[in-house]
Parts: structure tokens; C-alpha cells; sequence
């Protein structure tokens, strides 16, 4: 349970990707790998025609990477693979054959913004604000720039970096792009995000593997994109200023 957990079930051709973590749905290395793994893994499973991705609990839907490791980093190549962990989950849900429908429950984090413009199509409740707080401990949401300019603009992207202290409401979010719809109630979304899911596992499986590679068209060089924007942040985490930064929010 300290690293988390991630269970994958597959009923009438939908695949649900749960995850967990007692830290606000935080991501460790490890479930990072983990969850890596299963996308390409359904990418290739001809018993699934569509993915759902969600969270465990009510609160976070996901507060972006370990902040516990992220203190322990102590070397260039530490650093370097620990800002990777997102990018191999970016690069495997873009390159995933299946439609991927993010059911975002409630605020996410850095990481966990990213997480959600990975997504195709993504639901939301009202509670499901977002924040870009890397610039606060000294870093920068590098690795998930592409993914989220992508989805909501680089003006929204601009506007959610640098004003790294603020949330953004639900609403906001679906007004740049972000979430395809908003709703008052977990069950009202877990309601939407059943049909939906229903509704694309009956569509023809080659046309919607044909309409991702359509809406992912241009991405094709983000493997060494977002290897070269881990290993920038790998750099700024070593510095001193990020290190007191760090030492300085744990307290």
C-alpha cells in the first residue's frame, strides 16, 4: 500500500484503470512503471475497444508525482528518471491503440493535469479544479507542457504556470478544453462516464484506431521531446535553491 495500487478490469469490452495512493493519489516510480505498462499492454488487447481511467476515493483525482522521492533525488541520472516516470505514461497513452476517457473526480496537481489532457475525452465534477504549483519548489511542468498545450492552448498553459500559487475551477478547465463536460455529482459522472464508455465500445474498433492516430497526429517525436525535458527538470531539482525550496514545503 505505501506504493500504491492499480487494478485493471475488463467487463463487455471496456477496460477500467484504477489507481491509488494514500498521499492524494500521488505517483511513486514504481505505480508509474506499473501503469505504463498496462496501456501498452491494452493497447494490444483485442478484447478491449476503450479505457477508462480514474482514481480511487472522492478527494484528489491525482496530485502528480512522489514528493517523497522527489526530495531523495540526489544525482543528474536520479533526477533524470524520476521526471521520466510521467513522460513513459504520457508517451503510452498517446501511443495506446484505444480511445481513453479520464473520469476526474476531484483536484488535480501537476502531474496529475497532465494525466487528464492524456486523456481523449474527459469528465469532471464541480470539485475537479487544477493547479500547476511546480514553479512554487523551483522546478517546471516540462514534462507535461506538450500534453497540456496541446489540450487547453499555450495561453491557458501560460496562464496556469506562472500563476503557479492559484487553482482553476472545474469550469475553467472545461471552458480551455480541458474536460469535455462538468458535473454537481460523483454520481451523475460515474452515470455519463458508464454511457459513454458503452456508447465508443460499440463503435468500429478500426475506425476509432484510426481517429487516434488522427487526433495524436503531430506528437510523433514526443519520445525525445519529453526525454529532453526530464532530463531539464533532473537538472533544476539538484539546484540549491529548489533543494531549500523542497525542504522548506515539507516542513
Amino acid at each position: 500500500m505505501s506504493n500504491g495500487s492499480l487494478y485493471t478490469n475488463i467487463q463487455n469490452n471496456i477496460a477500467t484503470v484504477a489507481f491509488f495512493h494514500p498521499a492524494s493519489n500521488s505517483f511513486p516510480s514504481e505505480l508509474l512503471v506499473r501503469l505504463a505498462n498496462t496501456f501498452n499492454e491494452l493497447s494490444n488487447n483485442n478484447n478491449v475497444h476503450v479505457v477508462v481511467l480514474k482514481s480511487e476515493k472522492e478527494k484528489a483525482f491525482c496530485a502528480g508525482a512522489s514528493f517523497d522521492e522527489l526530495i531523495a533525488i540526489s544525482t543528474l541520472k536520479e533526477g533524470k528518471q524520476f521526471f521520466l516516470g510521467f513522460a513513459n505514461v504520457i508517451n503510452a497513452m498517446r501511443n495506446c491503440n484505444k480511445i481513453i476517457i479520464g473520469r476526474i473526480q476531484g483536484k488535480a496537481v501537476g502531474g496529475g493535469v497532465g494525466l487528464a489532457a492524456a486523456c481523449d475525452y474527459c469528465f469532471a465534477t464541480e470539485q475537479a479544479s487544477i493547479k500547476l504549483s511546480e514553479l512554487t519548489i523551483g522546478i517546471g511542468p516540462f514534462v507535461i507542457e506538450p500534453v497540456v498545450t496541446r489540450k487547453i492552448g499555450l495561453a491557458a498553459f501560460s496562464e496556469l504556470t506562472l500563476d503557479a500559487t492559484s487553482w482553476r475551477s472545474a469550469y475553467w478547465a472545461k471552458e480551455k478544453g480541458l474536460y469535455a463536460k462538468v458535473f454537481a455529482t460523483l454520481k451523475e459522472l460515474d452515470k455519463e462516464v458508464e454511457n459513454f464508455a458503452v456508447k465508443i465500445s460499440n463503435y468500429n474498433e478500426e475506425a476509432l484506431y484510426e481517429l487516434k492516430k488522427v487526433m495524436w497526429k503531430g506528437t510523433e517525436n514526443w519520445c525525445e521531446i519529453l526525454e529532453k525535458r526530464a532530463e531539464i527538470s533532473g537538472k533544476l531539482v539538484l539546484s540549491e535553491s529548489t533543494k531549500k525550496a523542497l525542504y522548506k514545503f515539507k516542513k
